[in-house]
């Protein structure tokens, strides 16, 4: 079983193996429908789509919460056993975007209690570079459930807003230095991060080629983030909840305790005038 991360050369071994199902979750922030469209035009073979505004989200709440927040758990359940997920299937995940938006769906089925979820490492392009070749053949996007899906209890810890409190917990934010500093804010009207944050740019767990970086430089990072905190007393976010989950799937693949997520994250937090908001390091 894959937890964590899965190698292009592992997949291509189990391409054809019924009892693994692959998503493409490729999406841009700046063109929601970039990621279907390039889906239709090739795809690894047998690939369903996971959006993440479509599958990965509910439709945001203006003044209430964050740009993606997550679905009810229950019918995110539901949306599983439609796919034809079961317990027995080893679900893989990729984006080209060195897994920032692939690791929401692995950390959403992990909210579901499923454990065999792993991201593809490198993605569609390491696919390009090693896999078995392209499809644009769309599978079905309702399977025969099989034996069926029972939900476990969640392998994941969830933040609310009102559970910060950066004195007791260190709150990594996984959007790159200047949006953390609060010198540019592209997504959303107030620039910032959380007071007592650390930044801590999700793009620092891949290398160039978008691999991920080994289990000893990802554990070499994050204790240099955190210090001698447990990873269970650390925050991930981000803005929108999206990115923040590659931070929790770094630390899980470097063997940390399940960090919390705050799904609703950044965007969510400025909702409320009266939280507080810091800029600069």
């Amino acid at each position: 079983m894959h937890t964590t991360l899965v190698s292009v050369s592992e997949l291509a071994r189990h391409i054809d193996d019924p009892a693994w199902t692959v998503f493409d979750c490729r999406f841009s922030l700046a063109d929601a429908a970039a990621g279907r469209q390039a889906y239709l035009e090739s795809h690894v073979p047998g690939a369903l789509r996971a959006d993440v505004d479509e599958h990965l989200s509910n439709p945001p709440v203006p003044g209430v919460t964050g740009r993606h927040p997550l679905p009810d758990r229950a019918e995110w359940i539901e949306r599983l056993r439609g796919w034809g997920i079961t317990a027995d299937t080893q679900v893989v995940a990729y984006d080209d975007s060195g897994g920032m938006f692939a690791a929401r769906l692995w950390w959403m089925l992990r909210w579901a209690g499923h454990a065999a979820a792993a991201v593809l490492d490198g993605g569609w392009q390491a696919w390009l570079r090693g896999g078995t070749g392209v499809s644009r053949a769309v599978p079905p996007p309702v399977r025969p459930a099989g034996a069926g899906f029972e939900a476990g209890p969640p392998l994941t810890r969830l933040a609310e807003a009102n559970d910060i409190d950066a004195g007791a917990q260190v709150l990594l934010d996984a959007r790159e230095p200047a949006r953390f500093r609060g010198e540019l804010e592209p997504l959303d009207p107030v620039a910032g991060h959380i007071p007592g944050a650390v930044c801590a740019a999700a793009s620092g767990n891949v290398d160039a080629a978008g691999l991920f970086r080994s289990e000893a430089e990802l554990r070499r990072r994050f204790e240099a983030l955190i210090g001698q905190r447990n990873a269970r007393e650390v925050v991930c976010y981000c803005g929108s909840g999206i990115t923040a989950a590659h931070n929790v799937l770094a630390m899980r693949h470097a063997g940390f305790d399940e960090p919390m997520l705050y799904a609703g994250s950044w965007s969510e937090w400025i909702t409320d005038p009266e939280r507080a908001v810091a800029v600069g390091e």
